[in-house]
């Protein structure tokens, strides 16, 4: 797969340095002049990262990102700066930018940079991988086996789990059983981790009151 190098700058010697510099190192380039022309691109989000001017007429860098981060966009974004936006480079790593560099840009550290960045966005696709995988498994469980899973996940013992549910102990084990076999997990260690992958949380105290204590 093509690793891909957004560059949105309103200079075009820049995109052009910048471009050809890139495309020598064997990334694919796309280069765009503005904002707008960027954002309403078809854009990869894996493999890919973003070259962004801070100051540009129209949408400056800093709205693109509020963009992307709107549109839970992961693509790593690393900023392109003058001497006199470093203030404002700083405000956006503070607000997830990859990193940013100054103008006029050392070609190795930019390099550099895009390599970082190109490994943030491979970690970031296998933990979506693994997301999603989870995901599948957890919708694969029928709403009795659910409703097991959140309380194993809030530490109750198949006994209390039973009383919760009103169903025999031996029936929970069954259905805890078959959880973990569907889930793929090899411990409850491993199934909280992926309840919380699910948006699963614990039950809060007052949900797991037992039936003859809630009103």
């Amino acid at each position: 797969m093509n690793k891909i190098v957004y560059i949105v700058d309103d200079d075009p010697m820049v995109r052009d340095s910048l471009g050809f510099l890139l495309r020598g190192a064997g990334y694919l380039v796309h280069e765009f002049c503005d904002g707008m022309s960027f954002l309403a691109s078809s854009l990869e989000q894996t493999s890919a990262c973003v070259l962004l001017d801070i100051s540009m007429p129209g949408l400056t860098g800093l709205q693109v990102q509020e963009e992307l981060r709107r549109r839970q966009s992961d693509l790593p974004v690393l900023f392109l700066t003058a001497h006199g936006d470093v203030p404002t480079a700083v405000q956006a790593v503070k607000a997830g930018a990859a990193d940013f560099l100054q103008k006029p840009t050392d070609g190795v550290q930019l390099l550099a940079k895009v390599a970082e960045s190109m490994q943030r966005s491979h970690e970031q696709e296998i933990v979506h991988a693994q997301v999603a995988l989870v995901r599948a498994h957890y919708d694969s469980l029928t709403p009795r086996e659910r409703d097991v899973m959140e309380l194993v996940v809030g530490g109750l013992q198949n006994k209390e789990i039973a009383r919760r549910l009103l169903i025999s102990h031996r029936t929970v084990e069954i259905h805890r059983g078959r959880v973990m076999a569907k889930m793929n997990a090899g411990s409850i260690a491993e199934l909280v981790g992926m309840a919380g992958m699910c948006g699963l949380h614990a039950p809060s105290p007052d949900n797991l009151a037992k039936p003859d204590e809630q009103s």
